[in-house]
């Protein structure tokens, strides 16, 4: 294993850069950590509480049927923030990666859309998790699905900001009085228990047009729900073709494994194997820097 941090030796880069020069077939698994380097919170680990919640709680079916608006407040934050920052080069990287090389293939468990506004070629990112910026309708009997980048996705889920009080009869007599308070102030930190919040009914929340009778929810997979099926067949039609995978993934295809992360001591699944690598540090640093000899410069235009 050839460990490094974001000042990594330069025999690590080189022995990673003559193996990725030589690959065809190349996986990336993606995590919060990437997303981190944009500025996102992960809501994962120590620490990982929205408001007095912890955040994983909020993300199951059973929260949304019991507290649809305090679920909803959650997810439109969270599609609020993804939307106040920038893809950093990392993902932008990765999905230049994918336009030089056709079977490289990118599994991302992140829901925030920043791979797809660094224009990640759609055929070549699979959404492990879903997306935060796909509705869908609560009801299993009806299919309805919508995407959608409106923000707040409904009047009543607005940001408050520091020129209006949240919880008055007039923050919330319309729409107007919502988005023009907006226009007033900075964003307040609603993670933040001490920001009050109003309460919200199901009439105050995104409605499916389909069906007329549920609940618009995010897109996104929930605890204790399935991952897509339509995902994981794209997925199993990769990884069980002949050719053998030459980096990142399935050790069982012959892959050698890279991982880059902030934590030092993180391991892949098995453990380590002689010639992997660990890049430990920023990814929105490292992974240009990995991918280089493929993509140039990530600074450079496309």
């Amino acid at each position: 294993m050839a460990a490094s941090t974001s000042t990594a030796n330069q025999n690590d880069f080189e022995s990673f850069h003559a193996h990725l020069k030589g690959s065809k077939r190349v996986v990336a698994l993606l995590g919060a950590g990437l997303s981190a380097s944009s500025g996102l919170p992960t809501f994962r680990g120590a620490g990982g509480l929205w408001r007095t919640h912890v955040s994983t709680d909020l993300a199951t079916p059973e929260a949304f049927a019991e507290h649809p608006g305090l679920v909803w407040q959650f997810y439109n934050y969270r599609r609020h923030m993804s939307l106040s920052v920038e893809p950093n080069p990392a993902h932008h990287a990765l999905a230049r990666l994918s336009k030089k090389m056709p079977d490289f293939i990118t599994l991302s468990q992140n829901v925030d859309g920043l791979s797809q506004r660094a224009n990640h070629p759609p055929e070549q990112l699979q959404l492990l998790h879903g997306t935060l910026f796909e509705l869908k309708c609560a009801s299993r009997s009806c299919e309805y699905r919508e995407t959608n980048f409106t923000d707040p996705v409904v009047p009543a889920l607005a940001i408050p900001t520091d020129g209006v009080d949240p919880t008055s009869t007039e923050a919330r007599k319309s729409a107007n009085s919502q988005l023009e308070a907006q226009a007033q102030g900075k964003d307040l930190d609603i993670s933040d228990e001490k920001v009050p919040l109003p309460f919200l009914t199901t009439y105050d929340l995104p409605h499916c047009p389909k069906c007329k009778k549920n609940l618009l929810r995010p897109g996104v997979v929930w605890f204790g729900e399935s991952l897509p099926g339509d995902v994981l067949g794209k997925v199993h039609d990769y990884l069980n073709q002949p050719e053998k995978i030459d980096l990142i993934m399935a050790r069982a295809k012959g892959a050698r494994v890279c991982v880059v992360n902030m934590d030092a001591n993180d391991a892949p699944p098995g453990g380590w194997k002689e010639g992997d690598w660990l890049f430990a540090g920023d990814a929105a640093v490292l992974v240009p820097e990995l991918l280089k000899p493929i993509i140039g410069d990530v600074r450079a235009k496309a």
